[in-house]
């Protein structure tokens, strides 16, 4: 694959000094830590390796990856090896998509108190999917699926909010046989939407007593319990967005739709336009306003302020597992539900070779041979990092 004509790296070896200076007051070592990855990613920075086609001798030269999760260059890897990982774990059935999404008045809480609100944000919508399908007026069974966080919208602003994908159907509590859903959308959104709120907001009230929550600036007065209450109070007077799509196929189609939400970054350089006179422009689709396509144009210190908005926390899991998908119940109940559901004994190679995000080794570009490493380059010292041909990039 090319190297797009301009990535958030550019912008940060262009802007990311001048950000730190006109931020310190806020910036905190994660954001200098993502923006120094970012910056040295894929450079001779990093190291790399010198490579040869033993077939027709074509020569080229990679440096490392940074290999950080909030890198758009380095999530490719990281998602097909994910992927792969994920074939035996498929059933027969199709599969749905449900997204749970935080109301915009809790972006600034959530962006004070990242653990604590993505955290609760995936317990209560994973409760939320398990109380209501377990429910003998729902489905009446025991499902599994698997959530990933996203914290960004389309403008790169606050927008938390978990993509969950569901195989449609569930054990059935005797654990004797699969139970198909009876809803076209798997499970009542208005009753996802009503329970999902009810929890969350049960679950915030929780964490205040627990004094787990932070507050500052300009939500310092909501230390105050009676200031809380108020604040939490207008959501319930209205609906929270619990979005379902309509089931997209079955195993042959899942790993190739899972791609596009598992590894995502806030932006993927694809969508960059340009980036010039100190401003970036990028595409972005407008929801509101029947999906349009448009370009968006921000400062190139807003531009990184925004991008910085979505470094999670050390630590942080934002793909996890549920039901009979999760860990530890996943050797013992996924071979049942396999089983239940009809599965076959074996993959069938169609199964395999079609998913589109299976990785690959580097090929020679023009015979399309395996490429061998035939020399290595070390890292480069920090203080060498000036010279220009430190930031010359092999992606």
């Amino acid at each position: 694959m090319t190297r797009p004509l301009l990535e958030v790296a550019d912008i940060v070896r262009a802007q990311g000094d001048r950000f730190i200076q006109h931020n310190f007051r806020w910036f905190h070592w994660a954001h200098r830590k993502v923006l120094r990855a970012i910056a040295r990613c894929r450079t001779a920075a990093l190291g790399g390796h010198r490579d040869q086609c033993p077939r027709c001798g074509y020569r080229a030269i990679s440096f490392n990856s940074c290999r950080n999760r909030h890198c758009p260059k380095c999530q490719s890897g990281a998602r097909d090896k994910w992927i792969m990982a994920r074939q035996n774990e498929l059933l027969p059935v199709a599969y749905v998509h449900v997204v749970f999404t935080l109301p915009h008045q809790l972006s600034p809480l959530a962006l004070q108190n990242k653990k604590v609100l993505y955290d609760l944000l995936f317990r209560a919508s994973a409760e939320t999917l398990q109380e209501v399908a377990q429910d003998p007026r729902h489905l009446g069974a025991d499902i599994g699926f698997l959530s990933v966080l996203h914290t960004w919208g389309q403008n790169l602003l606050a927008h938390p909010h978990v993509h969950c994908v569901i195989p449609a159907g569930g054990l059935s509590p005797d654990r004797t046989r699969w139970i198909h859903p009876r809803y076209p959308f798997f499970l009542p959104v208005h009753v996802l939407s009503r329970v999902f709120r009810g929890k969350f907001v049960a679950g915030l009230k929780r964490r205040f007593q627990q004094h787990q929550l932070t507050f500052a600036g300009s939500l310092k007065p909501l230390e105050n319990e009676k200031a809380f209450r108020s604040f939490l109070r207008p959501l319930f007077r209205e609906n929270w967005v619990v979005y379902a799509k309509p089931p997209f196929g079955g195993p042959h189609h899942v790993l190739g739709y899972l791609a596009r939400y598992t590894h995502r970054v806030a932006i993927t350089n694809h969508r960059l336009v340009a980036f010039e006179h100190d401003q970036v422009r990028f595409r972005w689709k407008d929801y509101a306003h029947g999906n349009k396509q448009r370009t968006m144009p921000l400062d190139s210190q807003e531009f990184l302020r925004r991008f910085l908005l979505h470094v999670l926390p050390r630590g942080f899991v934002r793909i996890r597992s549920f039901g009979f998908l999760a860990t530890r119940h996943r050797a013992r109940l996924l071979p049942l539900c396999q089983r239940l559901a009809d599965y076959p004994t074996a993959h069938t190679p169609a199964a395999v070779t079609s998913s589109p995000t299976q990785p690959s080794c580097f090929r020679c570009p023009k015979c399309f041979t395996p490429m061998l490493i035939v020399e290595r380059f070390p890292v480069i010292p920090a203080g060498q990092l000036s010279t220009r041909s430190a930031y010359l990039d092999s992606s």
